[in-house]
Formats: C-alpha cells, structure tokens, sequence
C-alpha cells in the first residue's frame, strides 16, 4: 500500500513506520519540525532507510492538504495528535481537537481507508473500572479526535479503524516506569514502585507494531468501520515490574530488587486494560527475541540528556 503516516517522531510511531515499511508498504512520514534532537531525533534517524520523510508539514496545513493530493493514496495513517502538556489537568483539550483534526474532511475524502490511534485511557475504552472514565483532558482530545475522524468517513463512504494503546514498552521509549527501573538497577539501587496496586496492559511495542500492520492490512474500503485494542500483560504493577526485572536481569546479569510500598495514590482508575488478546505466533513474532532485543538496547543505554 502506499501510506501517509503522521507522528513517526514518536515512541509507538516510528516502531509503526518501520513495521509498515518492512511489510512492503511504501511509508511516507510528515513531521511538524524541520528538525528533532535528542530521543527524536535519534527515532527519526532510524526511519532513513524505512520511509520518504517530509518536513514542516503540520495535519491539515496548506501543505499537508497538498500532498494529499498528490498521489493516490491506500491508506492515511492518523498517529500524531497535539501532547503539549498532555498529563496537565489544564490540557487544552478545544485546542489540541483543533490542531489534531484541521482541515479533517478534506484531508479523508483523498483516502479509501483512515487508520485513527487511540488510547485506552480514552472515555469507553478496554476493560475495567466500571465507569471507564476518561484518566484526563488529554485522552478526552484523543476520544475526540477519533470521534471526528469517524463521523467524515462516514460521511464520506471512507473506511475508518481505530487502533487502541495500552502501555508500550521497548526500544527506543521515553523516560518512563521501565527505563527508570532498568537505570536504578544497573547502579545498584533498590528502584520504588509507587503505584504496585494499578492493574494496566503493558505490551511489548514490537507485538504493538505487528499487530498495527496486521490490522492495517486488513482494513477494507466501502466504509467499514472497526477497532482493535491490543493486550500484553494484563497484571498489577507489581506483577509487571517483577516480571521486567526477572526478563532483564537474567539477560544482563544483574540484580533487579524492588521496593513495593502501600499504594497511597488512587488518583487514577484502579484497573484499565485492553480487550483484544493476541497471537503472537501468528503475527510472525517471538517473546523471547522481544526480550533479547529489549535487553541488548539497555545494554547500550546512554545516560540520561
């Protein structure tokens, strides 16, 4: 297929980008800036050989309206969203609707198939909780986004997927839980999980890849309209960051001590997770060398900018 793909600078994005470009699919990727530094930057060097970059071009924008025009297109791929601030509670939720859907109708009526990302920390989405609340502005602007997005494929007679992201984790990913716990290990502290008691879906990013392309793949045109949230391991915090430290320290040769306190923050939903189960097997991909390969980018792991 011949795709347009927004938000490759991106953990989850540029795992997609190259996924789709190693599918055989001929990946074009727009960027915002003219250049990146730092973790981006490095993402958005990998990309090189995967896929045509073209940037300055923001969703919507007089250019991004133009290349849309410019070929006949298979697929758009919606990635990049507007993250300013996004774990604020003031997010500006009407401004980044604004910037994710600009020009939003005219950019679909130039494809058959629209592939949305969403969040299952979106209002309704995956399992938990009985009220499946929104976590925050934030994924209210992502169910938002999504919500546009459908209703002018519909309009249109254009097929409209969404493919819903628990926790990524893997190569290449921010600052976060794992590469904190990883970074306290290999200077051989005691790591604090603060949070042991939340039950949350974290999914190797390779799987995630695999089954975005798989889900690509498959999207018909004739206005279609489905989803598919992708599940890894559904478990406590603590049973997560128990079974990272077991993954990586055996591969590193390590120690992984971990510190559980008594959860005292509940300002989220106790228990969030994805509905769709998948088989690895069948997606061509293989736990173990999900691990390996985690395992030998921390090997490597620069310290922190």
């Amino acid at each position: 297929m011949r795709i347009l793909l927004t938000g490759a600078s991106s953990f989850t994005g540029c795992w997609f980008a190259r996924e789709l470009a190693a599918g055989g699919h001929e990946v074009t990727a727009t960027f915002r800036s003219q250049s990146y530094a730092g973790l981006r930057g490095r993402r958005i060097e990998l990309l090189d050989a995967a896929c045509e970059r073209i940037h300055g071009v923001a969703f919507g924008d007089a250019r991004f309206l133009d290349l849309a025009r410019s070929r006949d297109w298979d697929l758009l791929c919606v990635h990049g969203a507007d993250v300013t601030d996004y774990r604020s509670p003031a997010f500006d939720v009407a401004a980044a609707l604004a910037a994710n859907t600009r020009s939003a109708g005219d950019v679909v009526e130039r494809f058959p198939r629209v592939l949305v990302t969403g969040s299952v920390f979106e209002p309704g989405e995956g399992e938990g909780d009985a009220t499946l609340r929104a976590f925050s502005p934030y994924g209210l602007s992502k169910a938002f986004t999504a919500e546009t997005f459908r209703y002018h494929c519909d309009l249109r007679g254009v097929s409209f997927g969404k493919f819903v992201i628990a926790n990524p984790f893997g190569p290449h990913e921010q600052e976060r839980f794992t590469t904190a716990l990883v970074r306290a290990w290999r200077q051989g502290e005691r790591p604090t999980v603060r949070t042991p008691d939340y039950v949350r879906d974290n999914i190797h990013v390779s799987l995630l890849a695999r089954a975005y392309v798989d889900f690509a793949q498959r999207l018909p045109e004739g206005g279609w309209v489905g989803s598919l949230g992708p599940s890894g391991y559904r478990e406590s915090q603590a049973a997560f960051a128990r079974r990272f430290g077991d993954e990586i320290g055996s591969r590193l040769g390590i120690e992984t001590p971990l510190e559980l306190v008594e959860q005292s923050e509940w300002g989220e939903p106790v228990v969030r997770i994805n509905r769709d189960q998948l088989d690895g097997a069948a997606l061509g991909w293989s736990e173990r060398a999900a691990w390996d390969g985690l395992a030998g980018y921390y090997a490597d792991l620069p310290d922190p900018e």
